[in-house]
């Protein structure tokens, strides 16, 4: 199997997709390390997973991009090394633009981008030294077309997807793998998370949310992408047309979108 007897780094493990994929991902012969803010409930995520010998927690948070370095090789040392890196660790917005403080936008590009590429970068020489790795990142739909009251998102998820394919190109003669999911709706607590225009969580659901792939399903389909060494995968319902739409009809795209009552 594709993951048996590796090591495999999750951040944002302690709900929604990143603790789906730790479920999943404990019933192969891998090890896992954890990542979070916080310590308690990623201790709680690893009781149930399967093997717990086999399942490190290592807390720390993305927007302490400056403190990368040392964070990566906690992880290095909890089992000797890292086969893959799954960046799932992210806030998303709510708002609009108007509404905005520059100061969310700045949290956005913090959590989001910068946490994710300073992570990346740390882990890199590791992978380079290696001649084997492979980071997994979980960026959007989003990153690819855009919607209204996610203005910030869509800017950091767009930013990932420069970088990283970057970085494939840079590093293919030394082996390093970039696979880029891209969610649509996924039923997880990540509306209710999100960060509206003054930086205070929304706290509540919305209806295309709740009506999303249910998170197992989606972690099953994510770690099929992830064994097929995938650049670029795009999971979720009928939202997943717009990824067509957009490269073919630019303009359709933005009537139907501005149409919907995306929220």
């Amino acid at each position: 199997m594709y993951f048996d007897n590796k090591v495999i780094w999750i951040t944002g493990a302690s709900s929604g997709i990143g603790k789906a994929l730790a479920l999943a991902l404990s019933q192969y012969d891998c090890k896992l390390i954890l990542s979070a803010r916080r310590t308690e409930i990623l201790e709680d995520v690893k009781t149930q997973c399967k093997n717990t010998e086999h399942v490190a927690v290592l807390p720390f948070d993305l927007a302490d991009y400056e403190k990368m370095e040392p964070v990566s090789l906690k992880a290095i040392n909890s089992f000797g090394h890292v086969d893959i890196l799954i960046n799932n660790g992210g806030i998303s917005q709510r708002s609009l633009i108007m509404d905005t403080d520059i100061s969310v936008y700045k949290t956005l590009m913090d959590v989001d981008y910068l946490g994710t590429i300073a992570l990346s970068k740390a882990l890199l020489p590791h992978f380079v030294k290696r001649k084997s790795g492979h980071f997994v990142t979980v960026t959007s739909l989003m990153g690819k077309f855009s919607s209204p009251y996610r203005s910030g998102y869509c800017g950091a998820k767009h930013a990932l997807h420069g970088f990283f394919d970057a970085l494939r190109l840079e590093h293919e003669n030394d082996h390093i793998k970039v696979t880029l999911i891209c969610p649509g709706f996924v039923n997880t607590q990540v509306a209710r998370n999100a960060i509206t225009g003054d930086g205070s969580l929304q706290q509540t659901q919305d209806a295309s949310t709740e009506n999303g792939l249910h998170v197992d399903v989606f972690a099953k389909r994510m770690l099929k992408a992830i064994t097929k060494e995938k650049f670029e995968a795009y999971i979720g319902k009928k939202e997943v047309l717009g990824i067509y739409i957009k490269r073919f009809f630019p303009r359709m795209i933005h009537n139907v979108v501005s149409k919907s009552k995306v929220r």
